[in-house]
């Protein structure tokens, strides 16, 4: 095949698929939902800007991860490049990930028995023609009434360092989430609905994300029975 041929076929061809995270959930949803995809992780400053506002916060993270790991990889062939960013924001105070396991503490009792939101953003990076397209889904979330004994349990097993708000809402133990309105896949980490309507839009279809989102916790997904 001539290369003229070969160039004019690669806006038909299913351009490959970078995941901008280091993130075991939003790798394994991908992973899940059956696409191929390479994961790079993204090196960038999240610290908030004065006065930021959670939505455009979690926005303008995702936007700046997938333009870094897009400078990162240089040029190339065309390649769709998925980033993502959670914010967990209780009214205007911004609760990123603890820092030690007091900060944990703190956060998870701050949460506790009341309703929080969480915003998460997914942004999708066409190096054919530089374009960006991003999603934010806001969720409220209401936790529990959990113990402090549950919180200390919850902690020393890990799991809430690495994670925004300090806890998994699919965390099988703990399980803190009395209820949740808006996008389930979105509180962990990846609204899986939005990322299929981008996608979508740049020529790559995905099966339906509801039963990959259900299978996580109790709650129904917001895309169910499409």
């Amino acid at each position: 095949m001539h290369e003229e041929t070969r160039a004019d076929l690669d806006d038909w061809v299913r351009p490959p698929v970078v995941l901008a995270s280091a993130s075991p959930r939003r790798q394994a949803f991908l992973a899940e939902l059956g696409l191929d995809f390479v994961a790079v992780p993204a090196d960038v400053d999240e610290t908030p800007q004065p006065g930021e506002h959670p939505v455009a916060l979690a926005a303008r993270l995702a936007e700046i991860k997938a333009r870094s790991v897009a400078e990162r990889l240089g040029p190339g062939p065309r390649r769709v490049i998925v980033a993502a960013d959670t914010v967990v924001a209780l009214g205007d105070l911004l609760l990123g990930k603890p820092e030690d396991d007091a900060d944990a503490w703190r956060m998870l009792d701050l949460l506790r028995d009341g309703p929080h939101q969480v915003h998460s953003a997914v942004s999708v990076l066409d190096t054919g023609d530089g374009s960006v397209r991003t999603q934010v889904n806001s969720t409220t979330v209401v936790m529990r009434p959990y113990t402090d004994a549950e919180i200390d349990a919850y902690i020393a097993g890990g799991d809430p360092m690495d994670k925004a708000g300090a806890y998994a809402i699919q965390h099988p133990g703990f399980a803190p989430a009395a209820a949740v309105a808006g996008c389930l896949s979105g509180v962990m980490g990846l609204p899986l609905g939005a990322l299929a309507d981008l996608l979508r839009e740049v020529g790559i279809d995905l099966p339906p994300v509801a039963p990959v989102c259900q299978r996580q916790t109790s709650f129904r997904c917001c895309r169910a029975g499409e």
